[in-house]
């Protein structure tokens, strides 16, 4: 009975541990070019313009973020924001691109700048993407992310990270990625 209940007890166990770290493969593949990625900006250096990210940041190192915009939620936030004060203050020559993934872009479109006004993100875009909601084509989003980070740099995709759960405690891995990505000739 006894080696019943250690058993139990470790399955139990096993079970309540939450999974946080990547779990969900999502995005470009690495080695890539990153694809097009046309959006409506509504709080970048683009503010209320069309624009397409990928073309603009070229060969700049850039961090972008697909939402699936319904799962965006204050864990989320706290990743982002405390990546963009690293990298405001650790990478000058980085920015980032959130892209919300959704089916009212409308909707979208006024909400971005109410959350920037009350976040105040330093280096990161708010955008929208206008086409469906599964995401830009090849950039290979999976609906069952709720996140999916891709690091660039000269026009290269160098890591992807999808994710159920986020929070600022995974920010050391995107940091990591993203010092590699800047370290590539």
């Amino acid at each position: 009975m006894t080696s019943f209940r250690c058993l139990f007890g470790l399955v139990l166990m096993a079970w309540v541990v939450p999974v946080h770290a990547q779990d969900v493969a999502s995005g470009p593949a690495k080695g890539e070019k990153v694809p097009a990625l046309k959006v409506f900006d509504a709080t970048g250096v683009n503010k209320d313009k069309d624009v397409d990210y990928a073309a603009e940041r070229k060969d700049k190192p850039t961090v972008y973020f697909l939402i699936a915009a319904g799962k965006f939620d204050r864990p989320m936030n706290r990743f982002m924001k405390e990546f963009d004060k690293t990298v405001k203050k650790d990478f000058d020559d980085t920015y980032m691109v959130a892209v919300w993934l959704t089916d009212d872009v409308d909707k979208a479109k006024e909400h971005l700048p109410r959350i920037q006004e009350s976040v105040q993100y330093e280096a990161t875009a708010l955008t929208v993407f206008s086409g469906d909601k599964t995401g830009p084509k090849d950039w290979n989003v999976n609906t069952d992310a709720h996140v999916t980070v891709v690091v660039a740099n000269k026009g290269k995709v160098f890591e992807t990270l999808g994710y159920n759960s986020i929070n600022e405690t995974d920010v050391p891995k995107a940091v990591e990625a993203l010092k590699k990505a800047r370290a590539a000739k």
